[in-house]
């Protein structure tokens, strides 16, 4: 008999999170491990459609041998070479600051790892280009931190007026986000997940 996973249980206590999780495919955790280079693909992906992100992504990967932006290489290459990818100079210069930090040591993956949310918050939006929504992503997503709430996430705030009937926007609607998810502590991240998923189907 296969043991329910706690998180289901306490989000199917909200009978509206128990109906999108009932009608969507099983999501499991995909952890990525490098942080530099998941930075990297947030800033690319700012404002794009995710089919449009992963042609600039892979034009840009392209330019790098064995596919890797190692830190060094990425700060010589000209500018023109970023741009005829598909980068605006704002994210070739968002990609440089990133590559300079990572030169500083300071995305090293322990160091990184050992910081609770609020503080990998500050820490990594000393950088200038990556502001908070980007390193909610790598919480989520490369370090698969089980607990974050993205209230600036068009996709997820898109997804809980839907789910929840809401007609609300700004404060407002990040206000009530908040107080619906407080039902899904300490498993806000995969309710996201299942809601981002609510809106393919």
């Amino acid at each position: 008999m296969t043991q329910t996973p706690p998180w289901r249980m306490v989000l199917s206590q909200d009978p509206v999170m128990a109906a999108i999780i009932n009608r969507c495919p099983e999501i499991l955790p995909v952890p990525r491990t490098d942080i530099y280079l998941s930075l990297i693909s947030s800033i690319i992906s700012q404002q794009l459609s995710t089919k449009v992100a992963a042609v600039i992504k892979n034009r840009f990967l392209n330019l790098f041998p064995e596919r890797y932006p190692e830190p060094e290489r990425l700060q010589n290459l000209p500018d023109e070479t970023l741009r005829s990818v598909g980068l605006s100079y704002q994210k070739l210069n968002y990609i440089r600051n990133v590559a300079a930090f990572k030169e500083t040591g300071q995305l090293e993956h322990a160091s990184i790892t050992s910081l609770e949310d609020e503080p990998l918050i500050t820490h990594l939006t000393q950088i200038k280009g990556v502001g908070r929504w980007t390193v909610e992503m790598i919480l989520m997503f490369a370090l698969d931190r089980p607990d974050v709430l993205p209230v600036l996430d068009l996709g997820i705030q898109n997804a809980i007026k839907k789910a929840y009937n809401l007609d609300l926007t700004g404060k407002p609607l990040q206000a009530k986000m908040r107080e619906i998810a407080e039902n899904w502590r300490p498993y806000r991240t995969i309710a996201c997940k299942y809601l981002w998923k609510s809106l393919e189907g």
